[in-house]
């Protein structure tokens, strides 16, 4: 089954700030963390940050190329589904690059999913940027291209349990 593109990603500023702080705190390296949340009608709702390790190897690549542990991967899954979240995607840095998933990025990602990425550059880019990577369609197609995604910030909601504090 083929998921459709959603039409805007939201999150609350919560969200944002821990999402910034887990992929800037990998610096120089690329940091990761997985997007917890809920998918309606056609928007994606991020409610929570899981931060990961970068366990690429070899490690003098980490400042170009992440990797999430299996692990961790199968961790935020279970402690989603006992919050009625589900792992929407990923998100990762690109500490000297815009964020725009590179040609590594799209050959690595399973998709459907989403994609979010934080520009470590400083040039009037867009910092933070959403990305809807298609399914793979197989056959003799090339992937789809990433589809990128408006992202509305929302008033923070209140809530019982919060990660990354």
């Amino acid at each position: 089954m083929t998921a459709s593109t959603p039409g805007r990603l939201q999150l609350d500023g919560h969200c944002l700030i821990v999402l910034e702080r887990t992929l800037l705190a990998a610096a120089p390296d690329e940091g990761c963390a997985l997007l917890m949340g809920q998918r309606q009608s056609s928007r994606l709702f991020l409610q929570a940050i899981w931060p990961c390790r970068n366990t690429w190897q070899p490690a003098e690549e980490r400042p170009q190329r992440f990797r999430l542990d299996p692990r961790e991967q199968l961790l935020a899954q279970r402690w989603g589904r006992s919050r009625g979240l589900l792992v929407i995607g990923a998100a990762h840095s690109h500490p000297s690059s815009e964020a725009v998933p590179s040609a590594t990025d799209r050959h690595l990602c399973v998709g459907p999913t989403l994609m979010l990425i934080r520009s470590g550059l400083h040039q009037g880019l867009p910092a933070l940027r959403a990305w809807w990577i298609p399914e793979i369609e197989g056959g003799d197609e090339p992937p789809a291209a990433p589809t990128e995604l408006p992202i509305d910030l929302l008033p923070d909601a209140p809530r019982s349990e919060r990660l990354g504090e």
